[in-house]
């Protein structure tokens, strides 16, 4: 494949990753203006959390699938006009469990997108995707920090969310387009097949051959699933309530709690590109380390000034950098102690997307009737087991 096409359409690529990073950070922003839309109180909105990570962890494995049968580019742009035609009706939705439906169905359209764009890289670039694959969550990590300005600024404009999930839905047709006038790139077997594609959050897997035992009977793949549970549910919880929360205590307007997600989600980019540099100097384990630590006395802050505005600014930029570098660190960890196969790498996927799934919804059915300062004891808690699991991880490899 000639290198004009290679970069082509890796920026078709990263176009589509921008776009998802845009649709998956839009929940959080504008849970308020959707439950006022549909009439729902917080504790009934919420289930609209688990309907998004049921609905991503379908399209992550039902993609990956199809990826391997069809032609990938033509899958790519379905999969985005219909996350585009999704995001267009979500505003639109009076009734709530239509409402979750259609939500649920957006976020299929978005693993398979995460699934793709992961899968047609590595089949475009080959054993030298490393660096590409970097740049393709740098730009999902962008369209995360660019997607509560947009809302905030639609926001602001028309005092409504409408517009706002209309301006996103048009920001995923221009991969659409970029790719449907691409040849798809040949698909690639490498020696270790490892599985097609991990989350939004993941690098590149990679592994030295199959793991043919049953996952569970691995105690080391346990531990690396419920370190992954773990993480993504304080990382989905913090970016999807952090609005919310900074809104009932009175912490800012509805476009300061906007921009404070953006802040989340800008420090969480820096941090990515931080960790690029942090992997060639330090083990996995220093590296995470630091992180939990990181993460640990950023919640602290927000935990001991419950009614600081500049607690939760410095909070929330302290998490955001602090998580970012957790899950492909973490992937690092378990390349260098399992070979990879697709059958663990489902497990892992599967831990992440239920984490994902559980806490959010957990926080949404204590949110009014314990308060909104149940979100941060929810994420210590979170984060201190995970830390526990962190612990079993390094004792088990001394």
């Amino acid at each position: 494949m000639q290198a004009s096409g290679r970069l082509a359409r890796t920026a078709g690529y990263y176009l589509a990753f921008i776009a998802l990073g845009l649709a998956g950070a839009s929940l959080g922003p504008t849970l308020a203006g959707l439950a006022a839309h549909t009439g729902s109180r917080l504790s009934a909105i919420s289930f609209i959390f688990t309907a998004s990570s049921l609905g991503y962890l379908i399209g992550s494995f039902g993609g990956g699938r199809l990826y391997d049968r069809v032609p990938g580019h033509s899958l790519m742009v379905g999969v985005l006009v219909a996350m585009a035609a999704g995001l267009a009706l979500v505003p639109l939705i009076p009734v709530l469990w239509l409402l979750i439906a259609a939500r649920l169905l957006v976020s299929v359209a978005e693993g398979a997108v995460d699934v793709g764009g992961n899968t047609l890289l590595v089949w475009a670039h080959g054993e030298g995707v490393g660096p590409y694959m970097n740049g393709l969550h740098l730009a999902f990590g962008v369209g995360a920090f660019v997607s509560p300005l947009i809302i905030a600024q639609a926001m602001r404009l028309s005092g409504d969310i409408t517009w706002a999930y209309w301006a996103l839905a048009l920001c995923a047709l221009p991969a659409a387009l970029w790719l449907a006038r691409l040849p798809s790139p040949p698909r690639r077997r490498i020696a270790h097949e490892a599985a097609p594609a991990a989350p939004a959050e993941s690098p590149a897997l990679s592994g030295k051959g199959a793991v043919r035992q049953d996952p569970w009977g691995n105690p080391l793949v346990a531990l690396l699933t419920a370190f992954f549970f773990l993480y993504v549910a304080a990382e989905v919880c913090f970016g999807d309530w952090a609005y919310t929360y900074a809104l009932s205590l009175g912490l800012g307007d509805a476009a300061g709690a906007a921009y404070l997600t953006a802040a989340f989600w800008g420090a969480f980019m820096g941090g990515r590109l931080l960790g690029v540099g942090l992997a060639a100097r330090f083990c996995p384990e220093r590296i995470l380390l630091g992180d939990l630590a990181g993460c640990l006395l950023s919640l602290g802050v927000i935990f001991l000034l419950p009614r600081s505005a500049v607690a939760l600014w410095v909070g929330t930029l302290g998490l955001g950098l602090s998580m970012a570098s957790i899950f492909p660190t973490t992937y690092t960890l378990a390349g260098q102690r399992l070979s990879i196969s697709g059958r663990i790498a489902g497990w892992f996927a599967a831990g992440a997307s239920a984490g994902g799934m559980l806490l959010p919804w957990v926080v949404g059915q204590l949110f009014e009737p314990v308060g909104p300062r149940v979100t941060v004891w929810a994420l210590g808690v979170d984060l201190l087991v995970a830390a526990g699991v962190y612990a079993a991880l390094v004792r088990r490899e001394a």
